[in-house]
């Protein structure tokens, strides 16, 4: 046009009639520098959404995007081989609220947990388990270089001998080698399951890799990769070609003694959740030991036929924890590593869950225990359930005071504060849209803490429940607007799987 921007804006405003816009959802329209036109939401439009919100309830904020399509998400799949730690419990934070995000977005959402109960890994486990026994036993032996050092390996032992007692001593070495790894394993799962469901972390199905070797999978994949000219032989190994793919180096797919590699399992796992539970979509929450595997997992996709765009992976890096300002970096109680459990019997589920999922998945934390516990408004958790609390406090009130609000009268609502209210609470639906498509759970807490803010605001502003004669009805107006509030504020809490409390 070779004009000014302000001069186009002021050129398009003046065609842009005063009052009500669009249907009644926007008042005005406004020429501002450099060249900017900034649309007012009506008011009244404004106001009529807190009667929305009140009838939404629990489901406040959610939006059809995924018309159905069905999305799998693996996380924290740890090897049953040791109790959980702090980087488990990160990715089981994150992939338990995006799976609730991804819920609220119209989505068929299975959580799933992969567990390792085959594999090298699993034979170092029961080599050092039975060591571990016989020490228990008065046997003078050595736990293998390769074997688990962790303090929690003599526990194990410790707890398995006082209730087998010597009975694995009687039988051949390779039974007892065996049932001892078998039961050592099923007790961790144990282990594991409970400390998940103290992060309140839930799963729709647990998947047993040893499943892939017996049902199928395995011969299947192989034979598809095989088919696609994928898969050498080669130096007594078979071999996938990933560097076809544009991976570093080809992987082997199965060792010279005939047993199937980790890659095998992950070719064979994903053709089942591909080819015959056909998932719309895949998500691996994987930790940051795995960043290396991302291009095979690629390499893996593209040889099988799929779109690319049908697995994303997601690798939550490290985490540091931190005592004030001192780095925590060993176990009070074994002096080796700092475990799930502990993290949680001292700072609360819900601090773990709000802190692991501040950040964004791909950067680096730090967790302050010390902050995570303290009640005041530095501590993020605290604020946010003390503004549900405040608001649970006022609808008591109210009720003790017999005041019938139910029919209170939204067009009187016209302060600062309240409408800024309103906006905030507004934001949610297109937050869970965004963190859908971008697979970002971590703007959760932050717009939590944002909506907190804006109800604190209005709290210090606006009295509620006043008992001054003449504002008996601005009082049912703004009760129902904290009504409003407390809608948006649980469901932020909900998918975050984080208590809304009553009273605190």
């Amino acid at each position: 046009m070779r004009m000014n921007p302000l001069q186009i804006a002021e050129r398009l405003a003046a065609h842009m009639p005063n009052g009500e816009l669009g249907g009644g959802l926007l008042e005005s329209a406004t020429v501002a520098s450099p060249g900017f036109i900034n649309f007012s939401l009506n008011r009244n439009w404004l106001r009529a959404q807190i009667e929305a919100i009140r009838t939404d309830g629990a489901a406040f904020g959610d939006v059809d995007l995924g018309k159905g399509q069905r999305v799998q998400i693996e996380f924290v799949s740890a090897n049953p081989v040791g109790p959980l730690h702090i980087a488990h419990a990160r990715g089981g934070v994150i992939g338990s609220a995006l799976a609730n995000i991804l819920q609220a977005s119209g989505y068929d959402v299975t959580r799933e947990y992969y567990f390792n109960d085959a594999g090298a890994q699993i034979g170092h486990f029961a080599r050092t388990l039975q060591a571990r026994y016989l020490q228990q036993c008065g046997r003078d032996v050595e736990v293998h270089e390769d074997g688990y050092q962790g303090e929690y390996m003599i526990d194990l032992a410790a707890e398995i001998f006082g209730e087998e007692g010597e009975r694995f001593l009687e039988m051949p070495e390779e039974d007892a080698l065996r049932t001892l790894g078998e039961l050592g394993v099923a007790k961790f799962m144990d282990r594991i399951r409970e400390d998940l469901i103290k992060l309140r972390i839930e799963f729709d199905e647990w998947f047993n890799e040893k499943t892939l070797f017996v049902n199928g999978q395995f011969e299947d994949s192989m034979a598809l990769l095989e088919e696609k000219g994928y898969v050498t032989e080669r130096e007594g190994a078979v071999w996938f070609a990933s560097t076809l793919l544009g991976d570093e180096k080809d992987k082997v797919m199965v060792r010279g003694n005939g047993i199937p590699t980790y890659f095998a399992s992950d070719v064979a796992y994903h053709y089942n959740k591909f080819f015959e539970r056909n998932f719309d979509h895949v998500i691996n929450i994987w930790g940051a030991d795995h960043q290396g595997h991302a291009l095979f997992m690629k390499a893996l996709v593209a040889a099988l036929g799929m779109p690319e765009d049908k697995l994303t992976l997601i690798i939550n890096q490290l985490v540091t924890l931190k005592r004030g300002g001192e780095t925590v970096r060993l176990s009070k109680r074994t002096g080796d590593i700092i475990t799930l459990r502990e993290v949680i019997d001292e700072v609360g589920s819900d601090a773990c869950r709000f802190f692991f999922l501040s950040r964004a998945a791909d950067s680096q934390m730090e967790f302050d225990m010390e902050l995570a516990k303290e009640q005041s408004q530095e501590n993020p958790v605290y604020y946010i359930q003390y503004a549900h609390a405040r608001i649970a406090s006022i609808l008591r009130l109210a009720e003790e005071r017999s005041i019938d609000w139910k029919d209170g009268d939204v067009s009187l609502l016209g302060h600062d504060a309240e409408l800024a209210l309103i906006r905030k609470m507004l934001e949610l639906p297109e937050l869970i849209s965004m963190m859908a498509n971008n697979l970002e759970a971590h703007h959760l807490p932050h717009y939590a803490s944002d909506l907190a803010t804006a109800f604190h605001w209005f709290y210090q502003n606006c009295r509620v429940v006043s008992g001054v004669e003449g504002e008996e009805e601005l009082s049912k107006a703004r009760l129902k607007l904290v009504d409003a509030a407390r809608v948006a504020l649980a469901r932020c809490l909900s998918l975050m799987v984080m208590d809304a409390p009553e009273k605190m």
